[in-house]
């Protein structure tokens, strides 16, 4: 089982935890959880979400899926600008047809290092509203971990595999130099109805299809091989999504338009 010292030092800040707390019997043992009907309030502020590599074909359904920053993470683009998510209401709701990342899925419990033991300790954010004491799901029973928590910890247990995996890929298309840098854009229309100057609306990292063609024969084997593959192929489609994001983008503005108003 993994350690719950609650006095491990701690290190990294994560998206979504606001007062992430190593588990234990001693601080958490008189908590529980509440059910929540519509659980996904907190991610409604976020347009960016991390991705492990085995969420790509089910995520390129629903969502851009881009790398982004030095560590050329990949991630779900939910929305065109942050501080918004197109597929989550204000209430906590994803659209019926979205995929619900690992990431928000494992809330609000996360794994965190121990640098000192090195080790990886469970930690629970005790900012999560739906957390309180005696709520309805206890976390301990008789001072061990109740069966939420045990199924929540080996949650997180396959999500730190597919994180190493995922680390694994974005080194492989690193070294292969796979990953070049790509802009969205849009190309808004006048009044009269002819088409506007285009707009700049993101810049990330993706693969260069030309760079994927010209590798070796038996490079691209390989890939095909172990299923490396066939996450790039899913990446790549999901790109297409940069124009269904524009237009729940235009749909939530015009439902925001007072009645009578302009579009």
């Amino acid at each position: 089982m993994t350690d719950t010292t609650s006095s491990a030092a701690l290190s990294g800040n994560v998206l979504f935890y606001g007062k992430p707390e190593p588990l234990s019997v001693e601080v958490h043992g008189t908590l529980g959880v509440d059910p929540v009907e519509k659980p996904y309030g907190f991610v409604a502020q976020t347009n960016l979400v991390p991705l492990t590599v085995t969420e790509f074909a089910p995520a390129a359904l629903s969502y851009p899926v881009i790398f982004i920053g030095d560590a050329r993470m990949p991630v779900a683009v939910m929305a065109l600008r942050g501080g918004e998510n197109l597929f989550v209401s204000e209430t906590g709701e994803f659209r019926a047809e979205a995929y619900i990342p690992a990431y928000v899925r494992r809330y609000p419990f996360v794994f965190a290092n121990d640098d000192a033991q090195k080790r990886l300790i469970l930690c629970v954010d005790r900012d999560a509203p739906f957390i309180r004491e005696g709520g309805a799901t206890p976390m301990f029973v008789d001072g061990k971990p109740s069966p939420y928590v045990e199924q929540a910890m080996e949650f997180c247990n396959n999500f730190e595999l597919e994180r190493q995996r995922t680390d694994a890929f974005v080194k492989l298309l690193t070294e292969l130099d796979l990953l070049d840098t790509r802009e969205a854009m849009f190309t808004p229309r006048n009044p009269d109805g002819t088409a506007a100057a285009p707009q700049k609306i993101a810049e990330y990292y993706a693969v260069s299809e030309d760079k994927l063609k010209a590798l070796p024969a038996e490079k691209l084997a390989e890939l095909r091989d172990n299923g490396a593959l066939g996450q790039i192929y899913a990446h790549l489609v999901s790109l297409l999504g940069w124009d269904r994001l524009i237009a729940l983008a235009f749909q939530r503005a015009a439902a925001a338009q007072p009645a009578g108003g302009n579009a």
